[in-house]
């Protein structure tokens, strides 16, 4: 039986099925006599979890390494969170009902603050609060799941979901691969299946009913699907595909430390987005060369309060000294709409997409600016920084973004602070706008980033979450294509300027060709999504690249672009998995 999902981590896993069949508990309400008892239970479950939590990380530490470990200091936060934890105080203090209730009420109000945002992300951290949220129930109500630390023998785990939790504390040794009925490539699931360097695939609906513990199942995270009980020559034909994969990789790790040139001498850069600086690790890992995006807004995301000038400053700083000189373009803040902080309250919206976020904010909020880049220009001093403004419309907003800019260097050189005073500035082309008048934007910028993912939502008209119209979704779309060339052109026509790609298609391998053609200098991407790009960079000539971005723009449909790109792929022998 074969199921389809979502390739969340690449592979091709063969192992017995493992059902992961976590306790469901019924949560009732209750009025309560005495809510003192209550909070009381509230407070020791707490304390439980703490404890727990505290453990789950020091064993990811040493299993999975630092930068997966602060996943479970984030998980800690939440129980130290304030917000979160007197609300549920409160909702038994106030409506005198049973701290499992209470437990369950404010968690599900988190988890939907956070799910309902667009950024994958920001939506994925809901995640963080479902499972902080669910192992405080399970303590007050004394529930205990089933243990999946140590196993007797090779295996695919099996379940509707997995929390980070769970796979923090499973038998590394014996886990194979993941299959759940749902999920995302953003997921926790799916970060924790990277990082372990093993198969997963997601959203295969039903898999746990389609699966009993001791079935053979083998996990293609190549094509993302799971196949239960193969026949023979099925088993033989993935066994072979399983040994191909991993001389593939072998050979990818190969190129950590070369260029990504064309075969005629075409240089480009590969470098990293991040959230954090501990992110950085990941980057370096993969041979990237620098930070295309560092997202800043995870920083505001993950704090109780707004960040000061001290602690954005130091998180700059980590991040610009571990790349030693090579680029790290910092976004200001990318906040409002569909991404909200508690200690910012935002009107809501009717288009939250189109609305009140980004540097729109940043212009109201220009105390909070000021401090943001007022930290950036003091950790520039140790690298090589560059700024770069989201959400940019027209030429008047980049004229707004570097007026406040100059008031923070005049600032800091009243206070005598060391800055890099030529230091970079650039902008996100992620509004058709702007792109339409990137020649005019390139005469007051040094380069410019392109977002394709908003940059297609926009232009396309297509919201990505909708599952009705997510099917127009396409970054080939001769429109979004058009749009890059103009974009690429814009930048190479004044000296020193240029583009880069931070959206998801810049790690696309269906795009590489047709990118690498149209001229992008420099390609920012997930980490684990360099190497491979790095490959098809270097498999062909610059030459070879142009000829295939210039047919492309001449056809009709995205369906057209990808089955030439494909067709192109093979023609010149270039392997992508």
């Amino acid at each position: 039986m074969l199921k389809e999902g979502i390739i969340a981590s690449p592979g091709i896993a063969i192992a017995k099925a493992f059902v992961y069949d976590k306790v469901e508990v019924e949560v009732t309400e209750k009025k309560v006599d005495d809510p003192e008892a209550e909070v009381a239970r509230l407070q020791a479950a707490l304390e439980n979890s703490k404890e727990q939590i505290l453990k789950i990380k020091e064993k990811a530490a040493r299993d999975l390494g630092e930068e997966e470990a602060e996943i479970f200091e984030a998980h800690a936060m939440v129980l130290d969170d304030p917000e979160f934890v007197d609300s549920i105080t409160a909702e038994i203090n106030t409506n005198g009902v049973n701290a499992e209730f209470a437990v369950k009420t404010v968690t599900d109000r988190f988890f939907e603050m956070f799910d309902m945002m667009d950024d994958p992300y920001f939506s994925a951290r809901a995640a963080d609060i479902r499972d902080v949220g669910t192992r405080v129930l399970n303590n007050v109500m004394g529930v205990e799941n089933v243990d999946i630390s140590c196993l007797d023998e090779d295996t695919i785990i099996v379940a509707d979901d997995l929390a980070p939790s769970d796979t923090a504390q499973m038998d590394k040794a014996r886990v194979k691969g993941f299959a759940t009925n749902i999920g995302s490539r953003t997921s926790h699931t799916a970060i924790m299946a990277r990082s372990l360097e093993i198969p997963a695939v997601l959203g295969l609906g039903d898999i746990t009913a389609a699966v009993k513990n001791g079935d053979t199942v083998v996990v293609d995270g190549l094509k993302g699907q799971a196949v239960i009980n193969p026949t023979e020559d099925e088993l033989a034909a993935y066994k072979k595909q399983q040994e191909d994969y991993q001389a593939y990789i072998k050979e990818l790790a190969e190129l950590k430390e070369l260029e990504a040139v064309t075969t005629d001498g075409h240089r480009v850069e590969l470098v990293g987005n991040i959230g954090s600086p501990n992110d950085t690790d990941g980057v370096h890992k993969n041979g990237g060369r620098g930070v295309g995006l560092y997202r800043t807004e995870f920083l505001y995301m993950n704090s109780d309060t707004m960040p000061d000038e001290e602690k954005q400053y130091e998180a700059y700083k980590a991040v610009i000294e571990s790349f030693d000189g090579d680029p790290v373009i910092i976004r200001t803040l990318d906040i409002g709409g569909d991404k909200k902080l508690p200690y910012l309250p935002l009107e809501e919206e009717m288009n939250p997409f189109l609305g009140f976020r980004a540097i729109r904010l940043c212009f109201r909020e220009v105390d909070m600016f000021k401090t943001q880049l007022r930290a950036i220009l003091r950790a520039s001093a140790f690298g090589n920084a560059l700024i770069m403004f989201p959400m940019i419309s027209g030429v008047s907003e980049v004229r707004q973004a570097k007026g406040i800019l100059a008031e923070c260097m005049k600032e800091l050189d009243e206070k005598g602070q060391a800055y890099d005073k030529n230091i970079r500035v650039g902008v996100m082309i992620e509004i058709p706008s702007a792109a339409v008048t990137s020649d005019i934007i390139a005469r007051e910028v040094d380069f410019f980033s392109i977002g394709t993912n908003d940059l297609c939502q926009y232009t396309l008209a297509v919201d990505r979450m909708n599952q009705e119209v997510s099917y127009l979704y396409n970054p080939l779309h001769p429109a979004i294509l058009r749009l890059v060339k103009t974009v690429i052109d814009a930048s190479h026509a004044r000296e020193g300027l240029f583009t880069g790609m931070c959206g998801e298609m810049a790690g696309d391998p269906m795009a590489t060709l047709i990118l690498l053609g149209l001229g992008m200098d420099e390609f920012s991407m997930s980490a684990s999504s360099i190497p491979q790009v790095k490959k098809i960079i270097r498999s062909v000539s610059y030459e070879d690249a142009k000829a295939i971005a210039e047919k492309a723009l001449n056809l009709e449909t995205g369906e057209e672009v990808k089955e030439m790109v494909q067709a192109k792929i093979a023609e010149l022998g270039i392997k992508i998995v």
